[in-house]
């Protein structure tokens, strides 16, 4: 058997070595024999700035690992199979009975494909082309798809922001029963706040989801959670912006998150988001919505809905830490910033040596507020001196707003206004539960393992 240097593209020598010395290209289904046991499944192509001293196998299971090419003592090559990762868009049926669902597409992990030239995960689904992929979608709605932007949400910001809100505006002007936006994990959480300033009393579910692994991983959650948001803006009754995304670390439920008290909290788990100082609103399985609550904002039979789609992105958020420096605070005013959300210390302090800045940031006319960076709790600045003689700064407590969310209303509310009064009247009213009266009892879970008790429960319900 012969093959071309082209069927080795990426690998380099010394693996491209015994890769050629062995006859098995990329794409061929083998069984490594090395130093460390047998390893069988398909060689990948590699990415461009990988080392060169790994072969990379796709594994049966549907994992990847690389294999040194020094602990490899004989490759049989038992097939080949180049695999096909794309798929094709297909047009969503339709069934005049069901309800018409939008799904707006932005990109994100939720639509994605592996790519195995940079061995990055890269933005590779249309909107079209989830239905090839889920096709349980068609039993729920009528969906009709439109790709707004193809990022991930690092790269997602206050125009994309304000053009979502647009155009899931229009879409409810039309008489859309449901909104899915598609969005990637990392910020979805800054986009769900954003979104929830921007719109308004809507009359329908607008549900955010996305999903922590792509789509071609065997532990992947971007089909379930795509049902599940679905089944809610077809469905659900609470109508206002939500996060869909796992509950549990199983599927057997996902749960709707408020988008203004909703933090992601693992880099990789499914179930990684979390509502803060709060409840969800509900949770979502193959029986449809039930809510944890009744104080949400109810689907109505119109088609109304508030737009105020504005952003000024002269805002920035800065998390104190000990020992910082005023040329912090001092640099965002000497570059045209015009807010400031600070994560501050306990119920909200910074050290003395930033209030000459604070000072200096008032006086030109920067817009100041306080959250803390405990996630959980409340602002409470006049209990200590420190408190309050940041106040006396001109420093405003925004009570438990979340960090994330307190900068995105600041960019918005300075996005309508500059006076000081009325940023503050805008700031402090709350809007969709971004603010409470107070933390539930359960609103602040946390379980530390180790702990007896702890480790006790987690035995009888871990599966």
């Amino acid at each position: 058997m012969s093959f071309n240097q082209e069927d080795y593209k990426g690998y380099r020598s010394p693996t491209l070595d015994l890769l050629q010395a062995q006859e098995a290209p990329v794409w061929s289904e083998v069984t490594l024999y090395t130093t460390r046991g047998e390893f069988s499944g398909l060689i990948l192509p590699r990415s461009e700035t990988a080392d060169a001293d790994h072969i990379v196998l796709k594994l049966v299971t549907g994992y990847n690992i690389g294999i040194r090419h020094d602990t490899v003592e004989r490759i049989s090559v038992e097939g080949r199979k180049v695999a096909n990762y794309q798929i094709p868009e297909k047009e969503f049926p339709h069934d005049p009975k069901k309800p018409r669902v939008k799904l707006f597409g932005t990109g994100g992990t939720i639509a994605s494909r592996l790519d195995y030239r940079t061995g990055a995960v890269i933005p590779a689904f249309s909107p079209g082309e989830l239905y090839g992929s889920v096709p349980e979608l068609a039993d729920i709605c009528n969906m009709e798809t439109e790709k707004l932007y193809g990022v991930f949400s690092e790269n997602m910001g206050p125009d994309q922001w304000m053009g979502c809100a647009r155009a899931i505006a229009e879409e409810i002007e039309k008489g859309v029963a449901g909104i899915v936006v598609g969005h990637g994990t990392d910020t979805m959480h800054h986009t769900a706040a954003a979104l929830s300033f921007m719109l308004q009393d809507s009359p329908v579910p607008i549900v955010m989801v996305g999903s922590q692994r792509s789509s071609d991983r065997p532990s992947s959650d971007a089909a379930i959670n795509l049902i599940n948001s679905t089944r809610t803006a077809a469905t659900s009754d609470i109508a206002e912006v939500m996060v869909c995304m796992f509950g549990p670390t199983s599927d057997k439920y996902g749960l709707l998150h408020r988008g203004t008290r909703v933090r992601k909290m693992h880099s990789s788990y499914r179930s990684t988001f979390r509502t803060l100082s709060d409840i969800p609103l509900g949770k979502i399985d193959d029986e449809g919505v039930t809510p944890f609550r009744s104080d949400y904002n109810k689907r109505r039979p119109d088609n109304e809905i508030k737009l105020n789609a504005v952003f000024d992105d002269r805002v920035s958020l800065v998390y104190y830490y000990p020992s910082m420096k005023p040329d912090i605070i001092d640099s965002l005013v000497e570059n045209g910033y015009k807010g400031i959300v600070i994560a501050g210390t306990g119920l909200g302090h910074v050290n003395k040596p930033l209030y000459p800045a604070l000072d200096r940031a008032r006086k030109a006319g920067v817009h100041i507020y306080m959250t803390v960076q405990t996630m959980w709790g409340y602002v409470q600045m006049y209990v200590y001196e420190t408190g309050r003689e940041i106040m006396s700064l001109g420093v405003v407590p925004a009570s438990n707003m979340l960090p994330e969310v307190a900068y995105v209303k600041l960019g918005w509310a300075l996005g309508q206004s500059h006076d000081y009064d009325e940023v503050k009247r805008i700031m402090l009213t709350p809007i969709n539960g971004e603010t409470t009266e107070r933390e539930p009892h359960n609103g602040y879970l946390l379980f530390q393992g180790g702990i007896p008790e702890v480790d006790e429960f987690i035995s009888s319900h871990w599966k």
